[in-house]
């Protein structure tokens, strides 16, 4: 039997779910890059890091070659949303103090860690943290969402939370972006109404998705049930402290500032170029 991803000697665990608004969703990719070289030469055991942002709009890199970006661009910030590109692939997604994004990264030097393994891991992570609540949790693609992809989490056909994973250094970081309250299907509308900004009906190479907001909801639509980003991460911690045997908070180390703005340098520039 494979050991569980989940089970370590130790889990780092460094928190950015409260820093506010001003908190750069540029920066949590620069973290994730520099925690993936920590890891992956064994300077950090592995860590998890939770994240929160305030009302961004996170792009792939293929959505950067929709005919008419600059004016969906526009039409995300005249509605209060901040518009970046990660450095992985993937489509857009939305990002607000409602949806909980965490950060597996774990060592893979030798490359023994297949793509399906590390998600698993996430998707076993996310039943834990959901244990108790009745529901079945399926893993497979959900047509008319965001970001759709072969790990879309859903529950009854509704999509909740997607993965992915960014394999860099040594080291991986599975990604999961988790709604937890507000409405899914308002947040999937907004990002229908940016596709039909930036398409504008014209022919492209890549397909992008047709979004249907109603194959969208938010864990607490699912659940019926309140809940809260500070539940999750106690959930979290729990379940991390029983799949190891230490946990310990830290935040990064001089060594990974300095890479830190390094990568925090080459997201800026990505981001520059993206929208000239």
């Amino acid at each position: 039997m494979v050991k569980s991803l989940l089970t370590q000697p130790e889990w780092r665990i460094i928190d950015h779910t409260s820093l506010g608004p001003s908190f750069d969703a540029m920066q949590s990719f620069a973290y994730d890059d520099t925690l993936c070289f920590s890891v992956g030469k064994g300077s950090s055991p592995s860590t998890t890091r939770a994240w929160v942002h305030h009302n961004t709009i996170v792009l792939g890199i293929q959505d950067t070659k929709l005919p008419f970006l600059k004016e969906g661009k526009e039409f995300l910030e005249k509605h209060g949303y901040r518009v970046i590109v990660r450095n992985s692939g993937g489509l857009a997604v939305v990002l607000d103090e409602g949806v909980l994004n965490i950060s597996l990264i774990l060592p893979d030097a030798q490359k023994h860690i297949d793509i399906n393994r590390g998600y698993d891991a996430m998707l076993e992570l996310i039943n834990a943290l959901l244990v108790g609540e009745e529901v079945s949790i399926d893993a497979r693609e959900i047509v008319g969402s965001y970001c759709p992809g072969s790990y879309d989490l859903s529950i009854a056909g509704k999509k909740f939370a997607g993965i992915s994973q960014r394999r860099l250094r040594g080291g991986i970081a599975v990604q999961i972006y988790l709604c937890l309250t507000n409405s899914g299907a308002e947040r999937a509308d907004l990002v229908r109404q940016f596709y039909e900004i930036s398409l504008k009906n014209e022919e492209t190479r890549f397909d992008f998705p047709k979004i249907v907001p109603e194959t969208m909801a938010s864990l607490s639509e699912l659940l019926q049930k309140e809940l809260s980003v500070q539940q999750m991460m106690l959930r979290l911690l729990q379940i991390l402290k029983s799949k190891s045997n230490q946990i310990f908070t830290s935040q990064i180390t001089a060594n990974e500032s300095n890479l830190f703005q390094e990568n925090y340098q080459r997201m800026v520039e990505r981001n520059h170029k993206a929208f000239i």
